[in-house]
């Protein structure tokens, strides 16, 4: 009896099985990974530094040599056949396995230390003090559990990291960006504040490559005391922090879109774009998502921003013969910026922004008068009835913890890898409302190539409807993109590109290309 393929599937079938070589890097890995669960339950396994390497190279070695068996002996090109039918990367049985095992790693890591060794007067135990040997000779300090998750989330960037050059290694942008976050990630967030900690202990640790209101704690009263006492460099990190937010941001963002940040710099981008790469096609593409994408992070930010603004207020006199900066002199000038902000969107570009969008924007109107009437009929450290440590508290619970911790990281194999970006980061919401206002980045398209294939929406990590774009022929400029590329490189007829160039012509909805609407060389002659 002869058997016949009745698959119609033009890309062939998914892997059935793992290879050898897959087989045998999961079990290194997994190896690795074990060592650390072990010192979980306190065991006294000898020499502390010759265990955490071997660990950490088993994991290390394990997803490189994973990523070598996987892409190594396959052409040069995109590489994401069977990703539906995948268990991990399908919101299957595994997905949810590993999504409830991730949130389960964070709740403890937030809430719960001492169940990962932590002894707050004494000597560490269990897997924290696995790593006590490593934070000692960087910092000179024992380990917390700031440091252990420091540790395995630069590991994850690495080895993932790696993986992904493998698998986009056709794509030279990808490969670009991808070790740009890994040396920004090894470098910047974990190796130099481990050292500065080491050579000045009054400085405040200090990721240097996050910036308000990522670092919402940034402007609290005791780094800003400890930025004082220690020194000029403390002051200068204090002046780079604030510098970083209305000098340096706004001009990168002008230059290159929000992607100078979100794809080349971030940490969260960082692990969201290398250990989240699997997941990336699980974000939600409906309109309603959408919507809910906006009014959410949109709302963080304000919260983001009362917050600060009342955290300042509560420690700033009254007294201008002893302070330049007054209570008076900082509320008058956050609701000038403000206002400024306002008054400049809706005279210069209200015809770019949706009724909703408008209506947010009037409500900046109701918040700045708050914030005036804040400071003569508050008390002291109260704003909104609320005391400042209240407000702060709050946020660092709900935003800093739940949202971009549990949810954001912890939820990766249900809701795609950039959860947090899209639905909670205040730093990517800002960041995209100065690339939808003011920016020369954009996604151009060619939409007589496009063959609708869907594969730049599937794999849009923000939910974008890329193909919407495409076939239409019209520019993608939303605020959401984080420019990652990741569309332009899975699309098999290089129908999308991504460019800076003239603010003008950049939102291009009247110029799209449909039968014999548009006068095709008068619209050549213009760009």
């Amino acid at each position: 009896m002869r058997n016949f393929d009745k698959s119609m599937s033009l890309t062939g079938e998914p892997p059935k099985a793992l290879n050898t070589g897959q087989k045998l890097a999961v079990l290194i890995g997994m190896t690795g990974l074990g060592i650390l669960v072990l010192q979980l339950f306190n065991l006294n396994l000898g020499n502390s530094t010759l265990w955490l390497t071997v660990a950490m190279l088993a994991i290390f070695m394990g997803v490189v040599w994973f990523s070598k068996a996987a892409y190594g002996d396959t052409p040069k090109g995109i590489k994401n056949d069977g990703v539906w039918f995948k268990s991990i990367s399908s919101r299957g049985v595994l997905g949810w396995l590993a999504g409830i095992a991730f949130t389960g790693f964070y709740i403890v890591l937030y809430f719960y230390p001492e169940y990962l060794g932590l002894v707050k007067d004494g000597e560490n135990k269990g897997l924290i003090a696995l790593f006590d040997p490593l934070s000692k000779a960087l910092s000179g300090n024992p380990a917390s559990q700031w440091f252990v998750y420091g540790t395995l989330y630069t590991v994850a960037i690495l080895a993932f990291g790696i993986k992904f050059m493998w698998k986009y290694r056709h794509n030279r942008y990808e490969r670009l960006r991808t070790m740009s976050v890994m040396f920004f990630q090894t470098a910047f967030a974990f190796i130099i504040p481990e050292i500065m900690a080491r050579l000045n202990g009054d400085l405040p640790y200090y990721d240097l490559k996050n910036m308000w209101p990522l670092n919402y704690y940034n402007f609290e009263r005791y780094r800003i005391n400890g930025f004082i006492d220690a020194g000029n460099i403390g002051l200068a990190m204090l002046f780079f922090g604030i510098l970083s937010i209305f000098v340096i941001s706004p001009i990168l963002t002008y230059k290159y879109g929000k992607r100078w940040y979100c794809s080349w710099v971030c940490g969260c981008g960082a692990l969201a774009e290398t250990a989240g790469d699997s997941f990336r096609q699980l974000s939600d593409k409906s309109k309603f998502a959408w919507k809910v994408e906006r009014w959410v992070v949109h709302s963080v930010v304000v919260f983001v921003t009362l917050m600060t603004t009342a955290v300042i207020y509560s420690y700033l006199g009254n007294d201008s013969s002893k302070y330049w900066l007054t209570k008076t002199s900082f509320i008058i000038g956050v609701a000038v910026l403000l206002t400024a902000v306002f008054v400049w969107v809706m005279i210069y570009k209200r015809k770019e922004l949706e009724k909703d969008a408008q209506y947010g924007a009037i409500g900046y109107f109701t918040i700045i008068a708050v914030l005036l009437g804040m400071h003569f009929f508050s008390g002291t450290g109260n704003i909104f009835i609320f005391k400042a440590e209240t407000l702060r508290s709050t946020y660092s619970f709900l935003i800093g913890s739940i949202f971009s911790g549990v949810i954001g990281t912890g939820f990766y194999p249900i809701f795609g890898n950039r959860v947090w970006c899209r639905f909670g980061c205040p730093m990517a919401a800002i960041l995209g409302f100065q690339q939808r206002m003011f920016s020369k980045f954009r996604i151009t398209t060619n939409g007589g190539q496009c063959i609708s294939c869907g594969n730049c929406s599937t794999y849009c990590e923000m939910g974008i409807d890329v193909r919407a774009y495409a076939q239409k022929g019209e520019n993608i400029v939303r605020s959401s993109c984080v420019g990652c590329g990741i569309c332009s490189a899975v699309c098999p007829r290089g129908v999308l590109k991504l460019e800076n160039g003239p603010e003008k012509g950049r939102i291009n909805p009247t110029e799209v290309l449909l039968g014999n609407d548009v006068n095709l060389m008068e619209l050549v002659n213009k760009k």
